[in-house]
């Protein structure tokens, strides 16, 4: 899914959580909003680590580029885990949510992730592409040896 989508689905989400939990801090609010796109961090990463450029315009070149060579050898039935994605992992998911034991800000970061990963679920199953993503990172680390 397009960053725009995650940022406009985002604030939704942001502003219909206000509204059922009214007595939420601005800041929680804006936390939500903020990491229900800027998960993606870790897409601009792989980007920088495969072109070795830090320009944004790069990077969205390289994901573009990514996602129709996906789609060719979708059609081809080739079915490939695409980049891996370490924001996106359930333990990743989980460290955060651990983390608001310490600092509640932290739930509110993983209510944003959360909706974030159950939006691209949502767009994977639609086009059928749930396969080219890696949910946890220790599956990927037994891949990475060879497992």
């Amino acid at each position: 899914m397009l960053p725009r989508w995650h940022i406009v689905l985002g604030f939704v989400f942001s502003i219909l959580y206000w509204i059922l939990f009214p007595r939420t801090d601005l800041i929680y609010i804006v936390l939500i909003f903020l990491s229900s796109f800027l998960i993606d961090f870790d897409h601009y990463l792989n980007a920088l680590s495969k072109t070795g450029s830090v320009s944004l315009r790069k990077a969205f070149e390289y994901h573009k580029v990514l996602g129709e060579i996906e789609k060719y050898e979708q059609k081809k039935g080739i079915k490939r885990k695409s980049d891996f994605e370490i924001f996106h992992t359930f333990e990743f998911h989980l460290l955060v949510l651990l983390l608001s034991f310490v600092w509640i800000g932290f739930f509110y970061i993983f209510l944003g992730m959360l909706f974030h990963s159950i939006i691209d679920i949502i767009s994977m199953i639609y086009a059928g592409r749930l396969y080219s993503r890696e949910f946890f990172l220790f599956n990927w680390i037994l891949r990475q040896f060879n497992f």
